[in-house]
């Protein structure tokens, strides 16, 4: 058996197949280890659905190179992968669904997914075996349909051993050892004993640069075995096969193949087989499984089915297609589907490990398999995606993730397949969870709270003793109940003052002799002096955005960072990393310490803010102390607010005169009841994430994971006042070698009366599709909608009118200038 290779991709199902297809198509030595057969995971007993619908930008793209890439396969290597391409009926039976069509028509476009839209009547007349009188209408994409999930594996396999990649069955890796410069895996070839797979004699060592994991149901096994956490864990899924339905083979006597049918709203999906139906209901209650460990007698098996379990889904489907009533049950499967808890998987490199690679995580791991080994390729073998893979980073869960709670939130995630997908949509499981000091203060103040990396955060504050599910309800496609909330949170910081429970923001301390060097190569905007603070970015080899931060240097050699709260262990990971690489290469030594959970934070921003802490400021002066002469913008002091400590930072998210207000996290009841006493006077209102986020875009404020992320730099970003081109530092060769291919805007929309953007829509330019929406929302300052996004290079100027699409019209739209709100900062720089 081969021992030295480049790559070795742990797994055989269709994600490990496809990865090792591209990593060979990459040119690199690539060896595929399976433990049992090719496909005796999942994929075996998988539907093989290619669905094209996905809210997310990145999965979109995954989803879409699958189906384009799995209709080449047979050309390329000789085997019909059972490809399908029957379409894609998705059907809406409320208007609220077709609204979550109509946004994710956005999506689509901006992606290049062809689809259509289709009325009942339609529907009707092209498909007369499905029910529509009850339907509102439906989203059709002909371009997709279903593939056998066995032949498309065995088709990438073959793919990749032509393209130079060997693959091993019946390998069993034990253990993984990293020695600096590449990976020891040892291994152990199985042998069938009485039915079961059982360690044989033979053992081996392979030497690998890098492994990629694509173990599928086995991925807490390679969590335990890498000595890390990953919370993929596999859910129950079942689905029913029915014996021939005789209006079915009559009408298909004239007809090609019926489309897959999705009914959302009654969450299942139908598809054609053999003369009957496949029903794959997405059920409450499914259960999670394998939460350790795989029973080393469970191969390719299933579990028994629980028929009343789906029971109302298999009634609706009588409903929807009656001709299905009187069809008898010919077969069923139930088995097991990895799930996260946002139900994306988890692609990318491994936390804490070097030339680790994790492809874990797949619910829709037919779909995604290609899309997954050709963007990881891109991944493993430049550095970089030609899109921003961040969303699906295996960091963006940190080590606060518990087995309980995986399996809890992947089981909610199952159930929430065919759930409406509001934009505003906030999950439920497993909550609260982490909170911050004034959690119980701000709820009975009303907040309606969201979860962000596991901190309870206000979205904004709704009515005061409004029923638990109060948010549930309001969410909507539209402008929803909690808007007017948010509007008046809005215009309170603009006209008065807001306060912010900032707290999941991410912090690190950052010291040592080699600190400063470290962090002005790490960086691309010059480090500040002692007591103030700067924006700056960390960027990827390739010249993108990896990681906005805001510097404040405490010390000469101590600096405090902070990041996107949502990021923390993703912000770590990188920030170790790139500091080992640098002590490594002769830098001094650095430590790197995450403080986020030791800090709180309040964010006080608007016209009365400075009045507010003057009420409670201690000082030998207070009278001055938040002057522009003691305090200037931009700059750091340690205060004493009552008998809190603060590390306060003069500068706010929201662009009105403003401080963060960094304290020590055992403070927090105490000074947000002290700020709240002394802002009675001065309007002082509570204000939550959505009223900020329209906030930050009246000022042109780029957010990461919107407008900044991997795909994108500094200069596209329009951040060249935060880029010192006179220094070194990382990615800068290949930023200025990158050029601009588009540039980020702010616009000012004139949209429907009842519906705001929401940032991903596309924009357009005499009907031709010359960029897409980042962020969106609603402007108090303006009195319309608002939003950033990205555009050709050539339509960034100022005053450029274009057209937004929401809910499938065109509205007007014009380039405005960054920070439309306050151009000047004279708002933020007030004296006083």
């Amino acid at each position: 058996m081969k021992t030295h290779v480049k790559a070795l991709v742990v797994g055989g199902g269709a994600v490990g197949t496809g990865i090792a297809y591209h990593l060979a198509k990459a040119g690199w030595d690539t060896l595929l280890v399976e433990r049992d057969e090719l496909t005796s995971g999942s994929t075996w007993h998988a539907a093989g659905l290619l669905p094209l619908f996905n809210m997310g930008y990145a999965t979109t793209h995954i989803h879409k190179y699958s189906v384009d890439f799995y209709k080449g396969l047979e050309a390329e290597t000789g085997l019909n992968p059972g490809f399908y391409v029957v379409g894609n009926l998705r059907m809406a039976q409320t208007q609220d669904r077709m609204d979550e069509y109509m946004l994710y028509s956005s999506v689509a476009e901006t992606a290049g997914v062809y689809h259509e839209f289709l009325t009942p009547a339609q529907i009707k007349e092209r498909w007369p075996l499905v029910r529509t009188d009850d339907l509102k209408g439906a989203l059709f994409h002909p371009q997709d349909g279903y593939i056998n999930p066995a032949d498309v594996t065995q088709a990438m396999a073959k793919g990749a051993r032509q393209l130079g990649a060997t693959i091993e069955r019946k390998i069993q890796v034990d253990a993984y050892r990293w020695t600096g410069s590449e990976w020891i895996v040892s291994v152990t070839r199985m042998v069938e004993q009485g039915g079961r797979l059982v360690p044989g004699d033979e053992k081996y060592e392979i030497h690998a640069e890098h492994v990629v994991t694509a173990t599928g149901n086995h991925a807490q096994r390679t969590a335990r075995l890498l000595g890390i956490k990953i919370p993929a864990i596999p859910v129950e899924h079942q689905y029913i096969v029915t014996e021939p339905d005789p209006a079915l083979v009559e009408w298909r006597k004239t007809n090609p193949q019926h489309p897959v049918l999705r009914d959302a709203d009654a969450k299942w999906y139908v598809r054609e087989e053999r003369g009957g139906w496949i029903l794959g209901p997405y059920e409450k209650n499914a259960p999670a499984r394998f939460l350790y460990d795989v029973p080393e007698t469970f191969r390719a098996d299933l579990f028994p089915l629980d028929l009343e379990r789906i029971e109302a889904e298999y009634m609706s489907m009588i409903h929807r297609l009656p001709s299905s009533e009187t069809v008898g049950l010919k077969d069923d499967f139930n088995g097991p589907i990895c799930y996260t808890p946002d139900g994306n998987p988890l692609v990318g490199p491994a936390p804490g490990l070097r030339n680790m690679w994790l492809a874990e995580g797949f619910s829709f791991g037919i779909t995604a398999a290609g899309g997954t080994g050709y963007y990881l390729a891109q991944l493993m073998t430049q550095g970089e995606a030609e899109i921003d893979m961040a969303s699906l980073d295996p960091k963006r869960y940190g080590n606060w993730m518990t087995t309980e709670y995986a399996a809890r939130k992947n089981e909610e995630c199952y159930d929430h397949v065919f759930i409406l997908h509001h934009p505003d949509e906030e999950r439920e499981a497993c909550r609260p969870l982490r909170t911050a000091p004034a959690y119980d203060r701000q709820k009975d103040l009303g907040a309606q709270f969201g979860q962000v990396n596991g901190w309870e955060r206000p979205n904004y504050y709704g009515p005061v003793g409004a029923p638990a599910d109060y948010d549930h309800h309001a969410r909507s496609f539209r402008r929803a109940s909690w808007w007017p909330f948010a509007e008046a949170e809005a215009k309170a910081v603009r006209e008065t003052c807001g306060i912010i429970d900032a707290s999941a923001f991410t912090k690190h301390l950052v010291r040592g002799p080699g600190a400063t060097a470290f962090l002005d190569h790490f960086t691309c905007n010059k480090l500040p002096n002692v007591g103030r603070i700067n924006l700056t970015y960390a960027l990827t080899e390739a010249g993108t955005t990896r990681t906005e931060y805001t510097i404040v240097r405490l010390a000469q050699d101590e600096y405090y960072i902070i990041s996107a709260g949502a990021w923390t262990a993703y912000d770590y990971d990188f920030l170790q990393k790139a500091a080992d690489d640098f002590t490594a290469a002769g830098g001094g030594h650095i430590d790197i310490h995450d403080v986020t959970t030791q800090w709180g934070v309040y964010a006080l921003a608007g016209p009365t803010a400075r009045a507010i802490l003057k009420e409670i400021v201690k000082d030998r002066d207070p009278e001055t102390v938040l002057s522009n002469k003691r305090f200037p913008w931009l700059s750091m002091r340690n205060i004493e607010l009552g008998m809190c400590p603060v590390r306060a930072i003069r500068v706010a998210y929201t662009g009105e005169l403003g401080w963060e207000l960094h304290y020590p996290i055992e403070f927090g009841r105490y000074l947000w009841d002290l700020l709240l006493k002394a802002g009675e006077k001065h309007g002082l209102k509570p204000v939550g994430a959505r009223a900020q986020n329209w906030l930050r875009q009246e000022k042109s404020y780029r957010a990461f994971g919107t407008e900044l992320g991997r795909d994108a730099t500094p200069p596209e970003a329009g951040l060249d006042r935060f880029v010192d081109l006179t220094k070194d530092f990382r990615g800068k060769d290949a930023m200025l070698k990158t050029g601009i291919r588009a540039k980020c805007v702010t616009l000012l929309i004139d949209g429907p009366s009842d519906t705001d953007p929401w940032g991903k829509e596309a924009l357009l330019l005499n009907g031709e599709k010359i960029g897409r929406l980042t962020s969106g929302g609603w402007s108090v300052a303006f009195g319309k909608q608002i939003g950033m996004g990205y555009v050709r290079p050539d339509l960034a100027e100022v005053g450029t009118k274009l057209k937004v699409k929401i809910q499938l019209k065109e509205w007007d739209a014009v380039v405005v200038e960054d920070s439309p709100h306050d151009p000047t900062n004279a708002r933020i720089r007030v004296d006083g």
